[in-house]
């Protein structure tokens, strides 16, 4: 089965809005696992203007399910990440002004910095995901650099979702995640991934081990509520 990450920096943003600590992040993220999601995922950015480095300490102090770091591998992130220790890093090619991830890595230029960064994590005992388009190039690039997983930037197959493209687009993903697998590298997969195209990505994706789902999954709770949003996703996935 498909493993539910919630990623709650739209939280963290809400909160910063305004100032104070409401809504609480800690407070949302027990909720999110109260509800039976398997990891929490935050991506933290050098402005702080979601999430901030003293959310992902004290997230670190209480979860107790998977924690999934985002982030472009820069040193501030590399020493935050290795202080935690979370579960997975994923590391995302985002410069520091991007509104959110837009890309996947290029890997096809100098590697060496990624290469270092793998290494270091690893290290320290952390699970390494590459931020990736389907590109079967970079899944295989992707392998020789030393990553455990890659997360597929799914933006795409979410804008062309039940268009008369969309079963084009995705036959591109479905290629990049038969090579994750034939390579023997984990696969998770996130962006814009909701209640309307999640089914489909989950069903059909060989070798799909998780999705990181934020966006769209606290949108959903503005209507539902928090609770029921995180089960509604699950529903999606397949679990009862």
């Amino acid at each position: 089965m498909v493993k539910l990450s919630v990623n709650v920096n739209k939280v963290a943003t809400l909160r910063n809005a305004r100032g104070g600590d409401n809504p609480n992040v800690l407070q949302a993220a027990r909720a999110c696992v109260d509800a039976g999601c398997h990891g929490i995922t935050v991506h933290p950015r050098p402005d702080e203007r979601h999430i901030r480095r003293r959310d992902v300490l004290d997230l670190a102090e209480v979860l107790t399910v998977e924690f999934n770091i985002e982030g472009y591998p820069s040193p501030e992130y590399l020493d935050l990440v290795c202080r935690v220790r979370p579960t997975q890093a994923t590391l995302v090619p985002d410069p520091p002004n991007v509104l959110t991830s837009n890309a996947g890595w290029n890997l096809r230029g100098d590697t060496s910095a990624v290469r270092e960064a793998i290494r270091r994590l690893r290290g320290e005992g952390i699970r390494v995901s590459l931020f990736l388009e389907p590109d079967v190039d970079m899944v295989e690039r992707a392998k020789e650099v030393g990553t455990d997983r890659i997360e597929l930037y799914t933006e795409r197959y979410a804008r062309s979702f039940a268009t008369s493209e969309g079963e084009a687009v995705y036959a591109e993903y479905r290629r990049a995640a038969e090579k994750a697998v034939d390579v023997g590298l984990g696969l998770n997969a996130g962006h814009d991934l909701d209640l309307r195209n999640l089914s489909f990505f989950a069903q059909r994706t060989p070798g799909l081990l998780e999705v990181s789902i934020g966006h769209a999954l606290v949108c959903d709770a503005l209507y539902m509520g928090l609770a029921p949003a995180v089960k509604a996703y699950l529903r999606a996935l397949g679990y009862k």
